[in-house]
């Protein structure tokens, strides 16, 4: 895999919207400041990419800026990390304008930079994943860097800081806490508290015993539906299948799936079709263990579990659940096509080789 490099204060990192373009609106222009002033605490330098703030419309009918965004954003050698404002659910409509552009895709593998974000950002991922590069299921502009409260969520701002770092190894580790969504984003919010939950449960073990290893692959499971199936865009199947964009069973091979769920809070019977359909493509035959995201809010806690036994009929692929990552608050990082292994008796998640370059 092609790594990228950690950042270093000084550093350049931009900031594009490649989903929804809700960056743009003037009602979350709090959440702009004070996101590019937390990038400025981090010793980076913000450049908002030129199509990033043209709002919700404009970027829902310019997928062509979006993917110019992204690609000027590498062919600029000065910055170093691009950090996705938010996700959404169709910047698969970029992928022509990426996938067809041999110039953008050479400058890509030749110039990796630091790629961060979650949710609709699965596709992205995925993409990048095709070309051969580690990317990172991690923070993102809007809900990390813009968090309302004085500072960044402590365990988020402490896997940020990872960015900065090139360890050998590294461990993922529980939060202490976890924190629900909030359901006020204006201007009166800022400098509010979320509500916080002690984490009672810690990572919990679904099934297997021992250690399981291999390079993790994954993203929102609500994402993997919609490449896979017409469950949202009509089109979306076939412009991820005409670009290959899901990995094929054999990338599928030895890997370690981590996937999570999205705001939408999917009722259980939902979830067992999304799930039911990466069994169908014959992911649960050939990986070699799942690791689950924290649903957000706790909500469908135990009733997702059970969905989890009743799909998984193969009681030795191992799983381990309720880890921060995805859309439940706080978060870490997963890297793409990094070698992992998790220790199910001591409930430990280790990287085995460092993320970066």
């Amino acid at each position: 895999m092609i790594k990228p490099k950690s950042l270093k204060k000084g550093d350049k990192i931009a900031v594009v919207s490649l989903s929804s373009g809700i960056l743009g609106e003037d009602f979350v222009k709090h959440q702009l400041d004070l996101g590019l002033k937390r990038i400025r605490e981090f010793g980076l330098i913000p450049v908002v990419m030129p199509n990033a703030l043209k709002g919700i419309e404009y970027i829902k009918n310019h997928p062509e800026d979006r993917a110019q965004d992204l690609k000027d954003a590498f062919y600029d050698k000065s910055i170093k990390g691009i950090i996705c404002a938010i996700g959404g659910d169709d910047t698969y409509r970029t992928l022509p304008y990426l996938l067809e552009d041999e110039d953008f895709i050479n400058t890509a593998k030749n110039n990796p930079k630091l790629f961060t974000g979650f949710s609709d950002t699965t596709v992205n991922h995925l993409m990048f994943y095709k070309l051969g590069m580690v990317t990172f299921y991690g923070p993102n502009f809007l809900c990390d860097l813009a968090e309302l409260d004085k500072e960044m969520l402590p365990y988020t701002k402490k896997s940020f800081l990872k960015y900065f770092e090139n360890n050998n190894e590294d461990y993922i580790e529980s939060s202490d806490v976890w924190y629900e969504e909030r359901k006020d984003f204006s201007i009166n919010a800022l400098g509010t508290s979320r509500v916080k939950h002690l984490e009672e449960k810690g990572y919990e073990v679904l099934q297997g015993k021992g250690r399981f290893k291999g390079r993790l692959l994954g993203g929102c499971l609500e994402s993997l539906y919609n490449i896979l199936t017409q469950s949202r865009y009509e089109d979306e199947k076939a412009i991820c299948e005409k670009y290959g964009l899901f990995p094929a069973i054999d990338e599928w091979k030895n890997k370690i799936l981590f996937i999570e769920t999205c705001e939408e809070k999917v009722v259980p019977e939902n979830f067992e079709k999304e799930l039911m359909a990466l069994k169908n493509k014959g992911i649960f035959d050939v990986i070699s263990g799942i690791i689950v995201g924290k649903p957000q809010d706790e909500k469908y806690y135990s009733e997702y579990k059970e969905v989890y036994y009743r799909v998984i009929q193969n009681k030795n692929l191992p799983i381990l659940y309720n880890v921060n990552f995805g859309h439940a608050y706080p978060r870490c990082i997963i890297p793409y096509g990094i070698e992992a292994e998790v220790d199910l008796d001591r409930k430990e998640i280790r990287l085995k080789e460092s993320m970066f370059e």
